[in-house]
């Protein structure tokens, strides 16, 4: 099974979450052409479902077999670890399942039973207590695909219709940021989004607009020097490789709408600095890809939301997005 016959293979993400329900959700609203196998836990689901009151028979099935059960019912690969049913209760104890999940999903699409990874959130705080040795979903996902011989550098991208951001650093503490901002990192990572948005987004010519660290991107170095010891000589390298390169920009003044007219995706020089602005303007429609993997990989832009799990107030809205974005860059 592969191509446009495969499904798409979904985590659980954090059963305490909101994933379950958003899972269930997206089915509800499914689209035909697009269908997906969930790897999680049967029971977990079945409670979620009467929780909310949504009528979907769960089908235990394996990825080969979930097109066809997909129009009856949610297909579902059981995990093998238990899980305990606690919305909105994160536990350590329900680490292995959702490791199990990521890493049997990913398997999938290395097998070629599904054509893409589409994933749930999770809690690193919880998987962390479980000894979890990665910063998040990212590294992970690059990690597993170094384990099957397949070269990755994966990229974190927040993407939407209306923006798209790639944060240089990622899941490091603000403090840190400068300090792992080097000319390489932006270089390596400005190389894999203008491989992608051209290989996968089918951007011809990929313009990509780059933030500077510090605010007014420096001003000439009175307000930082990164912007001349490290950002600027990035962007040369890149230009002289032939990448649509443009900075560094004052980040305060790059993502209004004339300012995005001009690029196809922001680099940013620190996590909130990209996502605020994309959380801001496309929330329910961000879509988290990972670029850089053997694989497509896309997940909702927003995360566990253990406060509401378990009452039916979850917006599918990102998921879908995930979905079908997912669906479209494997077609």
């Amino acid at each position: 099974m592969s191509g446009d016959m495969a499904p798409l293979a979904m985590t659980m993400g954090d059963p305490a979450g909101i994933g379950p329900e958003l899972a269930l959700a997206a089915w509800r609203d499914r689209a035909p052409d697009a269908p997906f196998v969930v790897f999680a836990a049967p029971d977990l689901l079945a409670a979620a479902a009467r929780r909310i009151g949504l009528t979907a028979p769960i089908i235990e099935t394996d990825p080969p077999g979930a097109r066809g059960a997909f129009l009856k019912g949610l297909p579902v690969v059981p995990l093998r670890n238990g899980v305990e049913d606690a919305p909105g209760r994160p536990s350590a104890a329900n680490a292995a399942a959702t490791i199990e999940s990521i890493a049997r999903a990913v398997e999938a699409v290395r097998q070629g039973e599904a054509r893409a990874l589409v994933t749930n959130p999770i809690a690193k705080a919880t998987l962390y207590e479980a000894g979890f040795k990665y910063p998040g979903h990212t590294e992970y996902l690059g990690a597993l695909a170094e384990a099957w011989g397949a070269p990755a550098f994966p990229v974190m991208m927040i993407w939407s219709e209306t923006l798209a951001v790639v944060p240089v650093t990622i899941h490091i503490p603000l403090a840190e940021a400068p300090k792992a901002l080097t000319t390489e990192l932006i270089m390596r990572t400005a190389r894999v989004v203008d491989r992608d948005l051209h290989t996968r987004f089918g951007v011809a010519r990929p313009r990509l607009a780059v933030a500077g660290l510090n605010p007014h991107a420096g001003e000439g170095g009175a307000m930082g020097s990164e912007e001349i010891t490290i950002i600027k000589p990035a962007i040369a390298g890149l230009r002289a490789e032939g990448l649509d390169i443009v900075g560094p920009l004052p980040a305060d003044t790059m993502f209004h709408p004339r300012a995005r007219a001009r690029y196809d995706a922001a680099l940013t020089m620190y996590h909130d600095q990209g996502l605020i602005p994309v959380k801001t303007l496309a929330f329910d429609e961000g879509v988290n890809v990972t670029l850089g993997l053997p694989f497509v990989r896309t997940s909702p832009d927003h995360g566990t939301a253990f406060d509401i799990a378990g009452k039916g107030m979850a917006n599918p809205a990102s998921l879908i997005a995930a979905l079908r974005l997912a669906d479209r860059l494997t077609r």
